[in-house]
């Protein structure tokens, strides 16, 4: 199996990993690499990688993101969405002080994660140290929030009780600490009741197999799905049940199938990598990974520059700095990654097995 990205709509109430059952009985392969998970509670776009293109998840992993999140007034959890236990209460806020919060944490921030995450401190997962009951630490980090907006709002007696907010942000950017955050910045508490992944780069959650078994993003849905969720755990239903069912769609199987991409030029371009065709002689000395030169490369398919170092057509190099590459046969077919490290000089950053 050559391999291929499947754009895939996660449900709320399964973890992302369970979601995936779907995609490997799909393609009958257990090889498949994550981009970045959600949290159970969460919903949207899961992007994975599959086949001899898991080598491009980290890549991917780095993309920035569009989250819509519905952040609820006061109560904070430990986990700060609401599963979670509660260990603060506070007065719900005015509208006009959640607006400034919002636009508080606009921009480049320093942000304190979540405890309860996949993080590791002196080597240990956060979460587990969480989980043990001791207390732990996390150290802050510099992430960015592109752009925020509020969107809708549930309103309690005049003050603010919820807010469906979309959020642009950076690798790294927990929205849930961003929740924290605001709420703390209104002089209330805050978690997520929602969340809801609507891009990774330029992937859209509308273009992923299961998309149509998503209900419309909205405070009311959000609120409902929880109602859902709850009544189903109070009939002793066992979230665990759910890690190896497929989804309950009997078409999603062929919808994977059907939109599983594979990597073009175009998609390339879209991911930000430079692209660049090898001339036909070249593709087995590649293929086995041997020396890199400009020579190799059609200067006009862009992302590899003449020895010199001048500026290849599309304006996708110029003399110094790094690049990622994607390399192209004579087919069009994804031969791999290199990486330029400066004027005429390239590395390989892996080349895809036949």
């Amino acid at each position: 199996m050559r391999g291929g990205i499947v754009l895939f709509a996660k449900r709320p109430g399964l973890t992302s990993f369970s979601s995936l059952f779907s995609i490997k009985r799909a393609l009958a392969t257990k090889k498949v690499g994550h981009t970045g998970t959600l949290d159970s509670f969460a919903s949207g776009l899961l992007v994975v990688c599959t086949g001899s293109l898991t080598r491009l998840a980290s890549y991917i992993t780095s993309f920035n993101k569009i989250y819509d999140a519905v952040i609820e007034f006061g109560v904070e959890t430990d986990t700060l969405e609401y599963t979670g236990k509660i260990i603060k209460t506070a007065p719900l806020p005015k509208k006009d002080d959640v607006l400034s919060a919002i636009k508080h944490y606009t921009g480049d921030i320093l942000q304190t994660p979540p405890l309860f995450s996949a993080l590791h401190i002196n080597g240990e997962r956060a979460s587990d140290i969480a989980r043990s009951g001791r207390s732990a630490e996390m150290p802050s980090r510099p992430v960015s929030v592109y752009a925020s907006e509020a969107e809708e709002f549930l309103l309690e007696d005049g003050r603010v009780k919820a807010v469906r907010v979309r959020f642009s942000v950076s690798k790294g950017t927990y929205i849930r600490s961003l929740a924290r955050d605001i709420g703390s910045c209104c002089k209330s508490a805050a978690g997520l009741a929602g969340l809801r992944r609507l891009s990774v780069g330029s992937f859209r959650l509308e273009d992923a197999a299961g998309f149509s078994s998503l209900a419309p993003f909205t405070i009311q849905s959000v609120y409902e799905t929880i109602s859902d969720m709850q009544k189903a755990q109070s009939a002793s239903y066992k979230a665990d049940a759910s890690e190896h069912t497929p989804h309950p769609r009997e078409d999603i199987q062929s919808e994977v199938c059907e939109k599983m991409q594979t990597m073009t030029a175009l998609l390339a371009a879209e991911c930000g990598f430079g692209t660049a065709h090898i001339f036909p002689e070249y593709e087995d000395d590649f293929k086995h990974g041997r020396p890199l030169s400009s020579s190799m490369f059609e200067k006009e398919a862009g992302g590899v520059c003449a020895a010199d170092g001048a500026t290849a057509v599309h304006g996708t190099c110029t003399a110094g700095g790094e690049r990622s590459i994607a390399v192209f046969g004579k087919h069009g077919n994804f031969l791999g990654m290199i990486l330029r490290r400066g004027a005429g000089a390239y590395s390989y950053e892996f080349v895809v097995p036949d």
